[in-house]
């Protein structure tokens, strides 16, 4: 299993001057690199196509040349995050006709893109990750013509990725309409109903607040304060619902809490590797969700610390340290010889 590292987290609730400015691309590609725990790197990034790190209009000329800087770090390519939001390229997924066809649009965009990718040969594997680009607000109005709509547009949008060789990832996170419990996600992806081509982001932070019901207190599986045993059994039910669809997966770590920073409205606060007030074992939950991994065409795991402080980020200690709890997940998941 190849280790990689995000590059949103130096957009994602980044707002030029501010005390948290964006961090540009070649400075999280330099972090990324320089990291290293007994000689081990990560293998490679995986990519948000949107300003500043990258014009989702790039043409492919500058793509290419993109493709040969990461390549010349050592670097692989993997998921790539589609510009799927109301203000970018895309718009909501449960809008109007108009709102809906820009939604696909950011999907076809990007597919354009990574077919490019994996012709240069920086990039042999990973998915395309999208959300319903909605507000929870606006989906819980009425829940099942939300996850009608949404699901309409996610498969319209799983033809194109098809078309293209691609996946699509859904990432469950309460922050976004119709996938803000693990219910509601569920129900999403079983009325899209194009498993191996529309499948589940599971990301630790995120999951994590699937359990507790933050933004869906009646699908809530544990309540704040728990048991290892009510934990265990939370998890197991939560696995097996949406591990079955899950094809794209993030290390993290969470304290409990919702943090929301510049535009980006409250979700699941990501926390060092190392954090005191962290509630996951990362390697255990990690390998819970990673069973059965390469049957789903998973080849890589992904580090997310969407929100971190820049301070934070800009340490390199930071990213050591969070090499070094991917390192442990992979090692977890080794096949015993």
């Amino acid at each position: 299993m190849k280790l990689h590292n995000a590059m949103w987290p130096g957009l994602v609730g980044k707002e030029p001057g501010t005390d948290h400015p964006p961090i540009s691309l070649d400075r999280m590609l330099e972090l990324t690199t320089k990291a290293s725990v007994n000689g081990q790197k990560f293998d490679g990034v995986d990519l948000f196509f949107f300003h500043s790190h990258i014009d989702p209009e790039i043409s492919e000329t500058d793509l290419r040349k993109l493709a040969d800087k990461i390549a010349n770090k050592g670097l692989a390519i993997g998921s790539i995050v589609a510009p799927v939001w109301p203000g970018t390229v895309g718009d909501t997924a449960m809008g109007t006709t108009e709102q809906r066809a820009r939604f696909i649009d950011a999907v076809r965009k990007t597919c354009k893109a990574a077919k490019i990718l994996n012709e240069h040969g920086v990039r042999k594997y990973g998915v395309i990750r999208i959300d319903s680009a909605t507000g929870t607000k606006a989906a819980t109005k009425n829940p099942k013509q939300a996850i009608k709509q949404i699901a309409a547009t996610f498969r319209e949008a799983g033809m194109i990725a098809a078309g293209h060789g691609e996946r699509l990832a859904a990432e469950g996170e309460v922050c976004w309409g119709g996938m803000h419990s693990w219910k509601s996600m569920l129900n999403l992806l079983e009325t899209v109903d194009m498993p191996g081509t529309v499948g589940f982001q599971a990301d630790l932070a995120h999951t994590y607040l699937y359990l507790l019901g933050v933004n869906a207190p009646k699908d809530a599986l544990l309540s704040k304060k728990h048991t290892a045993k009510q934990f265990d059994k939370a998890y197991d039910k939560l696995l097996a619902a949406l591990r079955p669809w899950t094809i794209d997966f993030h290390v993290a770590q969470n304290d409990g809490t919702v943090h929301g920073t510049g535009a980006h409205d409250k979700t699941g606060r990501h926390c060092a590797a190392d954090d005191p007030n962290g509630k996951l074992d990362i390697t255990a939950c990690s390998k819970k969700w990673l069973e059965g991994a390469s049957g789903r065409g998973m080849r890589h795991i992904c580090w997310d610390g969407c929100m971190f402080p820049n301070a934070v980020l800009e340490k390199q200690e930071t990213w050591n340290t969070i090499l070094r709890a991917m390192i442990a997940v992979r090692d977890a998941i080794k096949p015993v010889a």
